[in-house]
């Protein structure tokens, strides 16, 4: 007999102050706890340092956290200079030092090269996979790590002020996958010194800003009235740059069921054009998210059955 899932049926999106010093598991587990969710999970991680924007997704919208975690994210941040350490933050242990410090100019004149797609080497403490471990795990055990570069894009990387010749504040504006601390690792060896950063936050992940996040203590006092107020933002809103197809009740079905339907009845209905093959939809009944699909062969497939 299947064993019953504890706690209620939650579906949605809510966006977290996440504090500093704890891990995003520790938020989304505080999250479920206080609102009695029977599912939930994070929609793009952030360090024990950090702080700001997490995505906490409940129930059905645990199912297209890779929307949000695909979505574009903004963080503010301060650098250290003249300092490496192993986490390449104010967490790790200082590994090496420089006596060297940039000049402003100097700084402004370097963020052009790390803007548009870039090469990165992810940081030793990353959640990256070596051989099906965690580099991060490697890392603590002092294990050798040569990580591979990986294509990152970076859309803006401005200089906020430079506080004074040890310090400087940057805002950066990037998408999937862009490690803040591997750019402030990389941006202080161009400019023949070192560097680590010492406060980050951020203040947008896809569609979530900081303005509309709720701060953990606040979600925890709200308790079960949480999943009842203006924080509760429905499953769609991470697919809100996603073509809507408008299903009939018996298309919503068959959706449900796995089943494809034929494409054009749909699109046509749905005054939807230019779909290729290959195109990401939300399949809706009656406003009703029924699922996220996918265009092919002149049918709509099912790629998660949502029902909310």
């Amino acid at each position: 007999m299947a064993r019953k899932r504890r706690g209620e049926v939650i579906n949605g999106w809510i966006a977290v102050d996440k504090p500093q010093g704890i891990t995003a598991a520790k938020v989304v587990a505080r999250v479920k706890t206080a609102i009695n969710a029977a599912k939930a999970g994070h929609g793009g991680t952030l360090d024990p340092l950090a702080t700001g924007v997490l995505p906490i997704a409940l129930g059905a919208a645990t199912k297209t956290v890779n929307f949000a975690m695909d979505g574009r994210k903004t963080y503010e941040f301060d650098v250290l200079w003249g300092e490496r350490t192993d986490t390449d933050d104010s967490d790790g242990s200082v590994t090496e030092v420089s006596d060297a410090r940039p000049a402003k100019a100097e700084i402004i004149e370097a963020l052009g090269g790390f803007t548009g797609q870039i090469e990165q080497v992810p940081p030793d403490y990353s959640a990256v996979k070596v051989n099906g471990q965690r580099a991060y795990d490697l890392a603590r055990n002092k294990q050798p790590l040569n990580l591979t570069a990986k294509t990152v894009t970076v859309h803006e990387f401005e200089l906020i002020t430079a506080l004074n010749s040890d310090r400087a504040s940057f805002r950066v504006h990037c998408g999937k996958g862009t490690y803040v601390r591997a750019l402030v690792r990389d941006l202080a060896l161009a400019l023949g010194t070192l560097g680590h950063i010492t406060r980050l936050r951020r203040t947008r992940c896809g569609p979530f800003i900081e303005n509309h996040a709720i701060s953990l203590e606040k979600l925890e006092a709200l308790g079960h009235k949480a999943a009842a107020s203006e924080y509760l933002l429905p499953v769609k809103t991470v697919l809100d740059d996603i073509p809507a197809l408008a299903l009939t009740a018996e298309e919503a079905r068959r959706m449900t069921l796995g089943q494809s339907i034929a494409l054009w009845p749909v699109v046509k209905r749905s005054a939807v054009p230019g779909l290729g093959q290959g195109t990401t939809v939300q399949a809706l009944c009656e406003d009703k998210l029924i699922a996220v699909a996918e265009v092919g062969n002149g049918m709509v497939r099912p790629v998660r059955v949502l029902n909310t």
